[in-house]
């Protein structure tokens, strides 16, 4: 008996199906698609939320002191003029951040391998290229979805059939988050 479905693709093609289709769950909540392919995704999604539970708790808080550039009230940085060149003018601030401990770490790294990189774009069309920002899957994954689930022992995902699909007839299902 085979350990995994091959979804009718190469190995290559099928990691980067799987890898896309755990991001979207992840980030969205919910995804749409075939039977075969959502239970390959629950399997790794399932494995992943086990891992951010298992190391929720497992960082400590540091105090940091960072550069941060001086701004004016429309909020362009202040420049100060030394030795005939323009020179950015910067404060110290404290900064309390979390420091992954060890084992941390190597979960956040083990969940990279999996999950795709995400950007953020601005639904207006104005400032699209500007305003877009990266989420931190592992960070989502420990801080909002790990904590829902703490008395939980798996099931973190439900499958919910919605019926064949008119071109192929494969089955749909709906894969989402409990």
């Amino acid at each position: 008996m085979a350990k995994y479905r091959k979804l009718g693709r190469t190995s290559s093609q099928r990691k980067a199906l799987l890898r896309n289709q755990v991001t979207n769950l992840l980030y969205h909540g919910r995804i749409i698609t075939t039977q075969a392919k959502a239970k390959e995704v629950q399997k790794i999604a399932e494995g992943l939320i086990a891992l951010a539970v298992k190391e929720k708790d497992n960082f400590e808080t540091v105090k940091v002191t960072a550069k941060v550039p001086k701004r004016d009230k429309d909020g362009k940085r202040v420049k100060e003029v030394k030795d005939g060149k323009k020179v950015t003018l910067y404060d110290e601030v404290q900064k309390e951040i979390k420091k992954d401990l060890p084992g941390r770490l190597h979960a956040r790294r083990q969940m990279l391998r999996v999950l795709y990189p995400i950007t953020e774009v601005p639904a207006k069309s104005a400032g699209r290229k500007r305003n877009t920002k990266a989420v931190d899957m592992p960070a989502k994954l420990f801080d909002e979805i790990a904590p829902k689930y703490v008395n939980r022992n798996g099931g973190y995902t439900r499958i919910i059939k919605i019926g064949p699909r008119k071109g192929d007839a494969a089955m749909e299902v709906v894969l989402e988050l409990v």
